[in-house]
């Protein structure tokens, strides 16, 4: 391969890929196994790349991203021949990653990815199955997290795939999930309970994502994990290393909006709310779409006054909640769009790798 020193500066490429901050794991190993499948390559952290130029920031010393580079090698079956380290240029310390072409193709979880120009992209996806009876509802709905499912985050990207699987059952269950019609709720007993576990999925996913994008920020912009909260001993030592420490404290982030608390949760994630997506209006419902998560994960559906503060029509106290195909359909609807807000925000604001 080319030396590095005449290669910085370039254009991304088939053997060339910059990244303006540190990314999770999984996205350095698709990345990694793109270039061993192909004819190798560098990805060089520290350095960004726009249409108008190429900048060296440097990457923060704040974590180690030998521990990061050490897991996403872990996820490829076998194992390329990698060379990492620290090196400095024009005085600013960028960390590379030289990857060498393999005579066996590297897979990251069964699936191989190749370079193609200067993107990494999966080869041969398997498409989805067409079922030409699909409910339109639920067409509208796939076409839209398949147009977004690029040009975003890996949480993003883990989101849309979750949705997408749903969707999937959703279409494959229909005679439980909606005999009748898209309008009308199941009077079915498996439907019911599908139903719920469907919906309920899907509400989890959304503050996975959340907690996801947390780790992403704290990994790129490291100083935003610092705050006046405590941690326990107990807590660090618990955690092998500092990104399980991370991926943990991201997760304990969520603990308000787990409570349904939508402000809550934004007052203590400054992260998020200085992106300025979720206004008023936006929390009110993401709040109401939880509230009926917690009827069915934790209540079979029975209605309690803590719902009805929420929808106080036009339900009563301890009568089963039924939900039809099209209104769940419309819930996550709405959360998918704040994730494909949240995202575009983050990215822009804390420098975000993204997936092609």
């Amino acid at each position: 391969m080319e030396d590095l020193v005449t290669l910085i500066g370039q254009p991304e490429s088939e053997i060339l890929e910059y990244k303006a901050v540190l990314p999770p794991a999984k996205s350095i190993a698709q990345i990694i196994a793109s270039f061993a499948n192909t004819n190798g390559g560098y990805l060089v952290l520290g350095v960004k790349e726009t249409p108008q130029k190429i900048t060296i920031n440097g990457l923060s010393s704040d974590f180690h991203a030998n521990s990061v580079t050490h897991k996403a090698i872990d996820l490829l079956t076998p194992k390329p021949k990698v060379e990492y380290e620290n090196r400095l240029y024009d005085g600013k310390r960028i960390y590379v990653i030289t990857v060498e072409k393999s005579v066996e193709v590297i897979s990251l979880e069964g699936k191989k990815y190749i370079r193609e120009g200067s993107f990494s992209k999966l080869q041969n996806p398997i498409e989805s199955h067409q079922n030409e009876k699909k409910l339109q509802q639920l067409k509208d709905l796939e076409s839209k997290l398949e147009i977004n499912k690029t040009n975003g985050t890996v949480s993003k990207s883990e989101f849309v795939n979750h949705y997408i699987s749903i969707i999937n059952i959703a279409d494959r269950l229909s005679e439980l999930l909606y005999p009748s019609s898209a309008e009308t709720p199941t009077d079915n007993q498996e439907g019911k309970i599908l139903t719920r576990i469907l919906y309920s999925s899907c509400a989890d996913n959304f503050e996975t994502y959340l907690s996801d994008l947390l780790y992403e920020i704290f990994l790129a912009k490291p100083e935003t994990l610092k705050s006046a909260q405590e941690v326990t001993i107990k807590e660090v030592l618990d955690c092998a290393d500092i990104q399980e420490f991370i991926s943990y404290w991201s997760k304990k982030k969520l603990s308000k909006l787990q409570r349904g608390s939508v402000k809550g949760f934004l007052s203590e994630n400054k992260q998020i709310d200085k992106l300025q997506v979720i206004d008023k209006p936006t929390q009110d419902e993401i709040e109401r779409i939880l509230q009926i998560r917690h009827l069915y994960a934790h209540r079979n559906g029975i209605v309690d006054e803590k719902f009805l503060k929420f929808y106080p029509e036009p339900y009563q106290l301890n009568e089963e909640h039924r939900l039809s195909i099209k209104d769940m359909i419309r819930h996550l609807n709405f959360l998918a769009d704040c994730v494909v807000k949240i995202d575009d925000k983050a990215i822009e604001k804390y420098d975000l790798s993204t997936i092609e």
